[in-house]
């Protein structure tokens, strides 16, 4: 199976770019807001290993509990199945993280330059209520990305206008 990652900052457009390529590639996509909370922005990173990743490189179908958040607040949900297939895209803030950086077949790095642009599509995206953990989202994912050089290791850039 190969491995890409589609990363960078919150409301960048990785959700449509990753769409887009899953599209072009026959690829499943697993959103890494299906396993991120306002309080967990990355280290639940071993659900996704365990429960995804490992089986799919065992040749087996992944399996996990998705983050609901419908109610602009995130709670488990339900049980989602990921074929195997050639092509597995995680997309989403640290997806293309530095621990699994061997791993991936191709790392993608998709960013809007405007800042308050970024934050403006985000609140658009998840509503006005979420606009406060959004902007400590954004604050956080700053410092991820530069102690992560996540940027640095992309094989691609797409810069969103």
């Amino acid at each position: 199976m190969r491995l890409v990652a589609v990363d960078g900052p919150s409301g960048s457009g990785k959700s449509t770019y990753a769409a887009r390529l899953a599209g072009e590639l026959g690829a499943s996509v697993v959103p890494t807001d299906h396993f991120a909370t306002w309080t967990d922005p990355v280290a639940w990173w071993p659900r996704l290993l365990h429960g995804v990743l490992e089986p799919l490189w065992r040749g087996e179908p992944g399996r996990y509990r998705r983050m609901d958040w419908s109610e602009g607040w995130p709670r488990l949900g339900g049980w989602v199945t990921v074929p195997v297939s050639g092509v597995l895209v995680v997309e989403g803030v640290s997806a293309a993280r530095r621990a699994i950086a061997p791993r991936l077949d191709e790392a993608v790095w998709v960013e809007l330059p405007d800042p308050a642009e970024r934050l403006a599509r985000a609140v658009a995206r998840d509503g006005a209520a979420s606009r406060a953990h959004l902007e400590r989202w954004q604050a956080f994912e700053r410092g991820w990305f530069a102690v992560d050089g996540t940027r640095a290791r992309a094989t691609r850039v797409v810069t969103v206008d």
